[in-house]
């Protein structure tokens, strides 16, 4: 606003002076030199520039603001704003990029940004692909190494669509080092048999990008747990592995040990589910912790199943074990009944066998079932 209230001030100064007579050179000094003053004596305020011409909300315009103390005047700023908008970026689109990287308002257009999208195109990336690209790039669409990292990613990721898809889930891959970082790792996966087909596209970068000593204790660490490197459940346990540090999958290990966890039984758990070394270890803890004692499973049998460990306590696990309890009290269960068989099933499934098709009145089961979403103790 107050880039826009100082256009409008220096145009009626400007207005003023030629309405004057043309014999006075010394008044149009005077004039211009007033103006200049005025909009010198008001400082460009960042934040109102990011939200009315960048399109950013309040939170996002305080938040980038800090990163563009130093700016004082809006000329960079509105070179880079026409030139997105020149690509094809919408205006959400330019509050998208400028929030990923408020710095992309002070590049050069002409040494850096148009640079850029020249050395983009002789990749064959179309002007509208690099309007798609800037806001998931970000800080790295900057870079003078944006053309080549990417002309690596291609070929490994398969295709531009894809290379977006993972941008989306780690934004930083454009910006990792191939040569040192990269390509080791991808030396390393291929040394394992493991080709980057085997991998989704959203997962690979996650490990390719991790720092090469800890994608080799991974594999190392997955390997003592008996996982065959040629598997599937390798290549799953290799994103968690490799993107964890030591101290967090020895906190994770600790707590099922704390349970009773014997090295067999942790095999068998990162054989049949390495997923669970995703979880936090809070999380974790508690869904062993119900499993264990409230439910009261075995810890082989829980090792033997770890994607039960996976579901929500909260939404699943938790209401679906009241209802059960609720059902056995009744008498309503044949036959013994067997835990992981019942967490598994879909919601749907649950419902059409455990709660509607209940002999007694749909009421109880049904009605024991929504409270234990609110706490309620059957």
């Amino acid at each position: 606003m107050n880039h826009l209230r100082n256009q409008i001030l220096l145009l009626r100064v400007r207005s003023s002076s030629t309405s004057l007579s043309p014999l006075s050179p010394l008044h149009r000094l005077f004039s211009s030199s007033t103006a200049a003053a005025s909009i010198a004596a008001e400082p460009f305020a960042v934040e109102d520039y990011l939200v009315t011409t960048c399109g950013l909300t309040g939170d996002q315009a305080r938040k980038a603001a800090k990163t563009l103390s130093r700016l004082r005047s809006p000329s960079k700023p509105d070179a880079a704003v026409a030139f997105l908008s020149g690509l094809g970026l919408s205006r959400s689109g330019i509050a998208a990029a400028v929030a990923a990287d408020p710095r992309l308002l002070c590049a050069d257009v002409e040494k850096n940004l148009a640079k850029r999208v020249a050395e983009l195109g002789e990749l064959g990336i179309s002007r509208s692909q690099v309007a798609r690209l800037i806001p998931l790039a970000r800080q790295s669409f900057r870079s003078s190494s944006l053309a080549t990292n990417l002309g690596f990613w291609l070929p490994v990721l398969g295709s531009f669509e894809n290379v977006l898809m993972a941008l989306k889930a780690n934004g930083a891959i454009l910006g990792s080092d191939v040569e040192k970082v990269v390509k080791p790792n991808l030396a390393l996966l291929q040394q394992c048999g493991i080709h980057v087909c085997d991998f989704p596209h959203t997962r690979l970068p996650t490990v390719l990008c991790r720092p090469p000593n800890h994608v080799q204790e991974a594999v190392a660490r997955i390997g003592e747990f008996g996982v065959p490197q040629y598997s599937p459940v390798f290549r799953n346990a290799l994103v968690p592995f490799a993107y964890q540090n030591k101290e967090k999958l020895a906190a994770k290990i600790g707590v099922l040990e704390m349970f009773g966890w014997s090295e067999d039984d942790l095999s068998m758990t990162m054989r049949k589910g390495p997923v669970v070394m995703n979880m936090s270890v809070e999380r974790l803890r508690k869904n062993v912790e119900f499993l264990t004692r409230d439910v009261k499973l075995e810890t082989r049998y829980i090792a033997r199943r770890p994607i039960m460990i996976s579901y929500s306590l909260e939404r699943r696990l938790l209401p679906r074990h009241r209802l059960l309890r609720f059902l056995s009290a009744k008498g309503l269960l044949d036959g013994e009944l067997d835990f992981y068989s019942a967490v598994a099933l879909t919601e749907k499934k649950f419902l059409d066998k455990f709660v509607h098709s209940c002999k007694c009145s749909i009421a109880d089961p049904a009605n024991a079932y929504a409270s234990s979403f609110v706490g309620d103790v059957l």
